[in-house]
């Protein structure tokens, strides 16, 4: 696997709709997250709250936070006795969690494409719609293209207009995103994604909600469904 994946502050910021400055164990939390992301921690595999504080020279106080919070948004799960492990969903699981994520995406394009006050936003995704098209192509597993994604995703968070929405899709990207990197693996499924993307930027700009829901809802489905077809064809 490539050792470059989406930046620790991209992961950091998707759990949170506005710029942060990051205490502690946010800053460890964001570390540990891309760790989990890129594979480095495996599904199952324990966080030793010990070597973690030893190695970023903490005391075990906001390592325990940091792992609270990897476990609030579904990376970790804290168990008596033995501490924290990298969650392992099954395929059920992560089809679910994508299947509340299509729907509420879709419902955050609607609400943006039909908000009269949108042309600075336009111009956002413009260039980073445009961006996704030079990296579509590119042989390997994508991270350019997939650290592109979550940026432009995070943009349409912070603009849809609604806060409990931003926190709640905050917290899926952050529950999706090793799958999210499954579903845009091959050049062929990243130039589909740009398609979707451009698709949308259409939508926005002709205030058509309808088919920026529909666009929306059909680019995350997309995504699962490579995701689960991988996932699949690992266990078997």
């Amino acid at each position: 696997m490539s050792a470059v994946h989406p930046s620790v502050e991209v992961l950091a910021q998707l759990r949170q709709a506005a710029p942060l400055t990051q205490s502690l164990p946010e800053q460890i939390a964001a570390r540990l997250s891309e760790r989990i992301v890129s594979g480095a921690y495996a599904p199952g595999q324990r966080i030793m709250e010990q070597a973690v504080a030893e190695e970023f020279e903490v005391s075990r106080g906001p390592v325990r936070e940091a792992l609270r919070l990897l476990e609030k948004d579904g990376l970790v799960m804290i168990l008596p006795r033995r501490g924290a492990q990298v969650t392992n969903p099954s395929i059920e699981e992560v089809n679910e969690i994508f299947d509340i994520r299509a729907m509420l995406n879709g419902l955050r394009d609607r609400l943006i494409a039909e908000r009269p006050n949108r042309t600075q936003l336009i111009l956002a995704l413009e260039q980073g719609i445009a961006k996704l098209a030079e990296t579509a192509a590119t042989p390997g597993p994508g991270d350019d293209y997939i650290d592109i994604v979550l940026r432009l995703n995070r943009l349409l968070t912070q603009d849809a207009g609604n806060h409990r929405l931003q926190t709640i899709l905050g917290s899926l990207a952050v529950q999706t995103v090793r799958y999210t990197r499954l579903g845009l693996s091959t050049p062929q499924r990243r130039q589909q994604s740009v398609r979707n993307w451009q698709s949308l930027l259409q939508a926005i700009r002709d205030g058509n909600g309808d088919a920026a829901e529909r666009i929306a809802r059909q680019r995350v489905i997309d995504s699962r469904d490579a995701a689960v077809e991988h996932l699949r064809t690992q266990t078997a």
